[in-house]
This record gives structure tokens, C-alpha cells and sequence, in this order.
């Protein structure tokens, strides 16, 4: 399980008051790219406040401003080290003139990226045993090369409620209902300990004034770097469609890595992350993320928009000329010969959580924040910050756990 960060603060963010005083609350997801080559380069990166792809990130998030942030592809460290640095350094720095933000609470999700198998999960003939290598990755529970690489963490404004977090890093793929297993890929041996997450899946419980509302964070494989065996496109797929299966409140084949049974307790929830899935365009299989956005239990429409990836489909031209979706949806800029600009990152709420605002931190080009974001080589990343803002009712459910 992960590990749960508390920096003592002289008071509590946009606390909700009591009664029925409605308060606005924004969740966001954004994969900052903070992933390096070797255990440990992020940590001793974010010791120098000069560092310019994590000062970039954080003047992105002093500009939407989040109050609970999924960050993807921010590499693990046992300590929560890196992320302490990342808020100390950065976040709570001005960056070119912009406010300060504060993050109380942070969540640092173990994540299976990295730990070694035991099999040869990608059956190139051999065990890999030297870390730091790609053949290490490809062998690894999670694609990493080393334990922690493409990790991802929670930071809040809120409390976290650190006895009822959920992990499901341990989770077997073979015992998901109906799994889509590649037939004959895997030796049996390797198939027994296959787990389903790339990384984790994760049920974070987030007091707001009296409500609590749980952040189900994931970050799915990406549906590619395999062969005609589709195995992480079937990954991928499969990853989604968890969610769904913890929405229906599943049986007690869905054990989480503490022992606690079942599905979902609790009503109030939203669904973030890079799901590396478009719900038409692209490599993935797109029955998964369709069926999710369709769930009954959440708001899949309208999806958050933004003027510059419209901008820079036109612009960029290639593939995205060619696809089915509405890029000002999209949340990722990808290569224009092949796969296109595509809509990955999401952030879904439950259907009792009113809407009320949202958008992709994508500017266009002659606008502010253009250079945040840029064109390839990206300043921060190749992603886009998606964020959703909720109206919450502060003494509705009280005590909902």
C-alpha cells in the first residue's frame, strides 16, 4: 500500500461550512512526464527549485488551480521524498509570478512498475535479472526499469482518509471476470502471477466538510509495444473495465490488497487518470472506455474541451485529419504520422456530484499559457491537464465512509 503524507497546515482549504453552504471543488488529473531512466534521478532532480520541467508543471497546476490532483507518470520513491520535494520546491513557489499552491495531503501509490516477475512475461527466451534495462521492463509486473518508474500521486487540499484507502496492486488479471488473456501467451506458471494494474488501482476517501468522496486513481498500460497478441491492448481494456466491475459493487472475487472484499462503499466518487484509451481513435480497444463513460453510475458527457487542441489538430494535420472524435477533446499530443492528437486523460464524477465546470489546460497558440504547453519537445509533458469542478453540499450523507 502506499504511503499517506500529512504537512501540518494553519488551516484547512475551503473548508465547507455548515448547513447546506455549497462549495465548488476542482479534481483534476494531469501526467506530468516526471519519469527519469534511473532510480532516484527524480528525487535528486526535485532538489534544485531550478529544475524547469518540474517548475513548468507546477506553473500549470498555480494556474487551474486544482484542489485534488491525480499526478501519472511521477516516479515512486518509498519515502514520498520525491513528492514532498516536488510540493516544498515548487508548488509552494511562486512560478513567474503566479500564486502559490498548497497541497496538505498527499497519497503515494505503490505501483508494480518495475518489481520483477519472475517469468518471461514478454517471451523474448529469457528471465531478464539485470535492473535498469528494458528487457528488466518487459519481465516486470508493470512496464519500468527499476521499482517505481511511471508511478503516480495524490495530492489534496483535503483530508485524505488513510484507514479506508483500497489498493488493488496485487490483483490478479486470470481472476477478473471474463479476462481478455491473450490465448497461449503466457506459461501457466506466469499466468498464476500476473497481476491485472500496470501500476495500481486505488480508492483514495477524501473528507470535504462533512461528505466524503473517493478518488478512484489508475493509470493503465499503454494498448501498444506489443505484437499481434494484442497483450496490452487486452491489458488495457481490462484495466478500464475494473472500474466498471467496482462501480457494479463486485462480488468477492475483488479483494483488495488489505483483504477487504467487494466493490465500491460509498456513492460520491470521481474516476481520474491517464486511461491510455480514446473512445474512438487510436490503438485501444475502445468498447472498454466506451462502456465506462456509459456507466450508469457516472458522468461521461460532456467531456472537457479546450480551444487549443481543436488549434493544433488543424494545425498539425497528419492522422488527426483522419479520426472520428472531436479534438477539442483531446488531451494528448502524439506523433501526427501515426496516431494523432488523442482524448486519454479523464476525470469522471458520479452522478450525485453536479457539474459545473471543466476544460483541458490546452491554451491556444497566441493565447497566455501557450508556452506551457508548447509543441514537441514539450516543456512539461506531451499531456494535458484535465480538470472538473463539483458542487458539493456539505452536510449531505453525513458520515458516508
Amino acid at each position: 500500500m502506499g504511503r499517506i503524507l500529512v504537512v501540518l497546515s494553519c488551516c484547512i482549504a475551503m473548508a465547507a461550512s455548515a448547513g447546506d453552504s455549497p462549495v465548488t471543488v476542482r479534481f483534476a488529473s494531469f501526467n506530468v512526464s516526471l519519469f527519469r531512466d534511473r532510480e532516484g534521478g527524480l528525487r535528486s532532480e526535485l532538489e534544485d527549485p531550478a529544475a524547469p520541467q518540474a517548475r513548468a508543471a507546477a506553473a500549470v497546476l498555480q494556474e487551474v488551480r486544482p484542489d485534488v490532483i491525480l499526478l501519472n507518470e511521477f516516479d515512486w520513491d518509498a519515502e514520498g521524498r520525491s513528492a514532498a520535494l516536488f510540493r516544498r520546491n515548487f508548488l509552494e513557489v511562486g512560478q513567474e509570478g503566479r500564486q502559490p499552491v498548497e497541497y496538505p495531503y498527499a497519497y503515494v501509490a505503490e505501483t508494480n512498475t518495475g518489481i520483477p516477475s519472475g517469468h518471461d512475461l514478454d517471451r523474448d527466451g529469457l528471465v531478464a535479472t539485470i535492473p535498469g534495462t528494458r528487457a528488466w521492463g518487459g519481465d516486470a509486473f508493470g512496464f519500468g526499469q527499476f521499482r517505481g518508474q511511471y508511478g503516480f500521486v495524490v495530492l489534496s487540499r483535503f483530508p485524505i482518509l488513510a484507514d479506508g484507502v483500497r489498493s488493488f496492486r496485487l490483483l490478479r488479471w486470470r481472476d477478473l471476470p471474463g479476462a481478455a488473456i491473450p490465448e497461449g501467451w503466457y506459461a501457466p506458471a506466469a499466468l498464476e502471477a500476473l497481476r491485472l494494474s500496470s501500476k495500481n488501482h486505488v480508492d483514495v476517501p477524501i473528507r470535504i466538510g462533512e461528505r466524503v468522496v473517493h478518488l478512484l486513481a489508475s493509470h493503465p498500460t499503454p494498448p501498444t509495444f506489443d505484437g499481434p497478441e494484442d497483450r496490452n491492448g487486452a491489458r488495457n481494456a481490462d484495466e478500464i473495465r475494473f472500474w466498471s466491475l467496482y462501480l457494479d459493487r463486485a462480488g468477492g472475487w475483488l479483494t483488495d490488497d488489505q483483504g477487504r472484499a467487494g466493490g465500491l462503499r460509498g456513492d460520491s466518487f470521481v474516476i481520474a487518470g491517464d486511461l491510455n484509451s480514446d473512445p474512438l481513435d487510436g490503438d485501444s480497444r475502445h468498447a472498454a472506455i466506451r462502456a465506462l463513460l456509459a456507466h450508469p453510475r457516472l458522468q461521461g458527457t460532456p467531456a472537457p474541451r479546450s480551444a487549443g487542441g481543436a488549434e493544433q489538430a488543424r494545425l498539425q494535420g497528419g492522422a488527426n485529419a483522419a479520426q472520428a472524435g472531436d479534438p477539442a477533446e483531446d488531451t494528448a499530443d502524439f506523433d501526427d504520422r501515426s496516431v494523432g492528437n488523442l482524448r486519454l486523460d479523464y476525470v469522471l464524477p458520479s452522478v450525485d456530484l453536479p457539474i459545473v465546470g471543466g476544460g483541458v489546460y490546452w491554451p491556444a497558440a497566441s493565447g497566455p499559457g501557450f508556452e506551457l504547453v508548447g509543441t514537441y519537445p514539450f516543456p512539461v509533458s506531451d499531456h494535458r491537464l484535465v480538470w472538473v469542478d463539483i458542487r458539493l453540499y456539505a452536510a449531505m450523507k453525513r458520515g458516508e465512509e
